[in-house]
């Protein structure tokens, strides 16, 4: 009888560039976690080309591509852990490059520390070209993430914080039995199925909705520096209008998240105050001056259609 694998990989992949994914698959290929172990499954988020058959996954005999049609980042996370078989998950982007031990890691930290329910660790960047020295700034945006050497762990409950440290999407690992606490939350309130990515908006709440709601549901919530991995980063991503529109995407969904989670300083605001209160930021920011200024002023805007949204979102409570 076959043992059932331990822990289940899942990349979500929309259009995936052939390159940078080779690179994610040559990682996950060299893990030192014996491959009876685990199982990877590739969510094929209605690419055109479809992923099946166009990369070699025949290194991993429980290797599966998954077509799921519904377009966005949520859905194919969702189907992948419909599919998954293992009793931890491990989410890894398509333009993700995990260490050899890495697999291996969060399966002994998970091992060791009961009580965690989401762990995360360092994302590096491998930039295609050199960036300009202005946009280490908002490098935060592109998920890179290092808070350190030393371990960090938020202790759960319902009036728990958010940490700094709170691991991005990019290498999160979840126990399914603290998993099943978010997917309860996302069956009572499907709105929040749109806080994530879906083709070219650039929404980015999920990951945090999921953090968040295992965080209070009472797990413990860790950042490992052992966690490592590399993140390839092409030169569009640090394109001045692609930032702003991250930036502002990206505080959309956190002011959401925030009510979502009881924890929004912000009021909700009569959207036609919108264009108002972001016109005075622009002078109060002078985004004028630089595209560093005006990546903050649309960082502002985000706020606004956020705190604008709230006045549609159907309970501020934490769920």
């Amino acid at each position: 009888m076959n043992r059932p694998v331990e822990l289940s990989a899942i990349i979500a992949a929309h259009n995936p560039d052939a390159g940078r994914f080779m690179r994610t698959l040559e990682g996950l290929r060299a893990q030192t976690l014996p491959v009876a172990a685990w199982e990877l499954l590739v969510i094929d988020n209605a690419s055109e080309p479809p992923v099946a058959g166009r990369f070699e996954l025949g290194w991993n005999p429980a290797a599966r591509v998954v077509r799921e049609e519904n377009l966005g980042l949520t859905s194919a996370r969702l189907r992948g852990f419909a599919e998954a078989a293992g009793r931890l998950i491990v989410l890894v982007d398509d333009d993700n490059v995990l260490p050899a031990g890495f697999l291996e890691g969060v399966l002994r930290i998970f091992e060791t520390q009961p009580q965690l329910g989401v762990v995360g660790g360092r994302v590096t960047p491998e930039f295609e070209e050199p960036p300009p020295a202005w946009t280490r700034e908002f490098w935060g945006l592109l998920a890179l993430h290092d808070h350190g050497e030393r371990s960090l762990v938020q202790k759960g409950g319902a009036g728990a914080g958010w940490p700094k440290f709170a691991p991005v999407g990019a290498g999160l690992g979840v126990r399914r039995a603290a998993l099943s606490l978010y997917l309860g939350a996302l069956q009572r309130d499907p709105s929040r199925r749109h806080l994530d990515r879906r083709g070219t908006a650039l929404c980015s709440g999920g990951d945090n909705d999921l953090v968040f709601t295992i965080l209070h549901g009472g797990w413990d919530v860790g950042y490992f520096p052992e966690l490592q991995l590399t993140h390839l980063i092409p030169r569009g991503r640090l394109a001045p209008g692609y930032l702003a529109r991250l930036n502002e995407g990206i505080m959309r969904t956190w002011v959401r998240v925030l009510a979502l989670h009881g924890q929004c300083p912000w009021p909700a605001i009569p959207r036609w105050t919108v264009p108002l209160r972001s016109a005075r930021a622009w002078w109060r920011s002078r985004a004028w001056r630089s595209p560093a200024h005006r990546i903050r002023w649309r960082g502002h805007v985000g706020q606004f259609l956020g705190q604008a949204d709230l006045r549609l979102q159907p309970s501020h409570s934490r769920a």
